[in-house]
């Protein structure tokens, strides 16, 4: 039995959830996301609560149970709220610069990286702090990470790009006698 799958997803006001066929269509203003439940779950809007519950009794069914349902309340956060994540560039000479729809990283390579920004993402720059915000939780998330990726943080001088929340393990590095 899914813990999460059981729980309603409750509808705030101002969001328009329609069913389509097997596809959940949510609204708010000019927002617009789907989600196509491929007829694993049943899906019931009543009581501004959207209800999941498994088609059978087969595995498949019961793992995209509590998968829909956490997806659903992700989509209906992300157009209410929306989310963010913050990355920090440490580092002599590192740093982040806009430039139009590109972000410049500048992080010790012989030559600055260009990343573009996807069409639904925002990017703000502060001294080095990198700030990531969008609707969609997971391209929010991928974007993180890959800008992440281009110099993770080392272990040992602690430079690179790294979440704010996260915590670098430090080694000691050499001794001498």
């Amino acid at each position: 039995m899914s813990r999460i799958g059981k729980l309603p997803v409750e509808i705030p006001s101002g969001v328009e959830v329609t069913m389509d066929g097997s596809r959940i269509i949510f609204k708010k203003g000019s927002i617009q996301k789907e989600l196509d439940t491929k007829d694993n779950v049943i899906v019931k809007i009543e009581n501004n609560q959207i209800v999941f519950t498994p088609k059978g009794e087969d595995r498949q069914s019961k793992a995209f149970w509590g998968t829909y349902r956490s997806i659903s309340s992700n989509i209906i956060t992300g157009i209410t709220k929306g989310f963010e994540k913050k990355l920090e560039i440490n580092g002599v000479g590192y740093r982040a610069t806009l430039k139009g729809n590109v972000l410049e990283l500048l992080l010790g390579f012989s030559h600055p990286i260009n990343y573009n920004i996807p069409k639904d993402i925002t990017i703000a720059v502060e001294k080095n702090i990198i700030s990531i915000k969008g609707n969609d939780k997971q391209l929010v998330g991928q974007v993180a990470a890959d800008i992440r990726s281009f110099r993770p943080p080392e272990p040992y001088k602690g430079k690179g790009v790294k979440y704010v929340d996260e915590t670098i393990i430090r080694k000691a590095g050499k001794t001498g006698k």
